[in-house]
């Protein structure tokens, strides 16, 4: 195994004053911990220009998404520095909600305006790594492209490390232009939101309500226990994808925000939610089921957290997450590894509170990664119980593509170690428009009214990098 090139920053730069300075180099993506808690949010990573990249537009059942890129990671192992960051190079990318379809025979939504491709990952043989309790980063490089010889290597590791750094150092950079309003046709049904100028959802209020009792009626009918019903909340974009990703780090931070562009594309995001995250072949999930709106007092902010944490509702739906996530890692991981350290614990957010598990299990010898995602993605936690059911009625009743939207942004190091999140609290710029879908987990207790109300508190923070 190689050992990359290290340089240290001895000037910790602001995680998005270097995300500024090389914006405009191609599919720039940046995962960054803009809210540091407990057991999470302690690292950030910034790169760009991959060397090579794995694409799929449309999903077809049997397709094998990541096998081409497997194999060209497996020629490519690597060691691990100690004392850095977990990530150091490897693959980098999204997962749309839609690659579920290579795995299961799921229907296909009938309205997909903005087309965005169901994987993109790329192979980035450098980072920009920073460990925000130590206050330090790091560029780390591999130079894979400088050739076969390690000389060779090392002297391609020290040109991108010099790039890197002359990037740095630029004090203005030009900003980028605000993407043209396109001509795209919005084929879906467009609903102003009550009380939201200047934003619109693909439900009106009634027309949520109505689903929700839809939902409600096909768990009495025994065909589900629980669904993820969400709304498509859309604006034109009055500005860049960086503006917006800058305006959203500061009013609504959270653990696994995330910055990704290609082409006329970007997703912006503000997850607090990790999906799955593999270090040592210890595999580690944290469904979030449960929200509550932060209250202005703390008095009242504490009376919210105690109903949170005691409301059955709330705790059945985690639990049944919970159960479903247990049987999904069953596929990958050693019998009887499974355990749930953490169950239905309450976490505070900028806007809302959130009651949050965690699932753990030893990833049995002869599964990867990628055999990990093909086993649990997309994720319990933004599908329902039973999955496949659950998504079948998601998109009979949504009827438009959710794209990145409950998706993941990934990374798997040439080390085998990986960490990804759940696109929530997540925009998508293209063609002109914004738009920032929204949901909440339906159960037999739901109250239609209530649930449309939640999905509107999840998005406060989100209107906000908006304005």
């Amino acid at each position: 195994m190689s050992l990359p090139i290290v340089h240290e920053l001895h000037d910790v730069p602001d995680a998005f004053a270097a995300l500024t300075a090389i914006a405009d180099w191609p599919d720039v993506v940046l995962l960054e911990s803009a809210l540091l808690r407990d057991g999470i949010g302690r690292y950030s990573f910034l790169t760009a220009d991959p060397e090579r990249t794995f694409k799929l537009a449309v999903p077809r059942l049997g397709d094998q998404p990541f096998e081409a890129l497997r194999t060209h990671l497996n020629g490519r192992s690597a060691q691990r520095v100690d004392g850095l960051p977990p990530f150091q190079g490897g693959a980098v990318g999204l997962l749309s909600y839609e690659l579920g379809r290579c795995w299961e025979r799921l229907p296909r939504a009938e309205h997909d305006e903005f087309e965005l491709p169901v994987m993109l990952i790329g192979d980035y043989d450098w980072v920009l790594a920073w460990d925000h309790l130590e206050q330090r980063a790091w560029i780390i490089a591999h130079g894979w492209d400088g050739g076969t010889s390690e000389s060779d290597r090392a002297k391609a590791a020290d040109r991108r490390i010099d790039s890197v750094l002359d990037a740095l150092r630029v004090e203005e950079v030009d900003p980028l232009r605000p993407a043209a309003m396109s001509n795209v046709r919005i084929s879906s049904p467009i609903h102003p939101v009550p009380s939201v100028d200047g934003v619109l959802s693909n439900f009106s209020r009634e027309e949520y309500l109505l689903a929700v009792e839809r939902v409600i009626e096909y768990i009495r009918a025994g065909d589900i226990y629980q669904a993820n019903l969400s709304q498509r909340l859309m604006s034109p974009a009055l500005g860049t994808p960086l503006e917006l990703y800058g305006r959203l780090r500061r009013r609504n931070p959270a653990p696994f925000a995330g910055y990704f562009t290609h082409d006329d594309w970007a997703v912006i995001s503000s997850s607090p939610e990790r999906f799955v995250r593999v270090d040592d072949g210890i595999v580690e999930t944290r469904p979030i089921k449960g929200t509550r709106q932060r209250r202005s007092s703390p008095e009242a902010d504490l009376l919210t957290r105690d109903e949170l944490r005691e409301s059955e509702k709330d705790q059945a739906e985690n639990v049944m997450i919970v159960d479903l996530l247990r049987n999904d890692l069953s596929k990958v991981c050693c019998p009887g590894s499974i355990s749930v350290p953490q169950l239905c614990e309450v976490e505070t957010y900028e806007t809302v509170q959130h009651l949050v598990s965690e699932v753990r299990g030893e990833l049995e010898q002869g599964h990867d990664f990628w055999d990990l995602m093909t086993a649990v993605f997309p994720g319990g936690s933004i599908t329902g119980a039973p999955k496949v059911r659950a998504m079948e009625i998601i998109t009979e009743l949504e009827q438009v593509a959710r794209g990145p939207y409950c998706g993941s942004l990934v990374y798997c190091g040439y080390d085998g170690s990986a960490d990804s999140s759940i696109l929530i609290r997540t925009f998508v710029q293209r063609h002109g428009w914004v738009h920032c879908p929204v949901g909440g987990g339906i159960v037999a207790p739901s109250d239609p009214i209530a649930e449309y109300e939640e999905t509107l508190h999840k998005a406060t923070g989100m209107l906000r990098a908006l304005m």
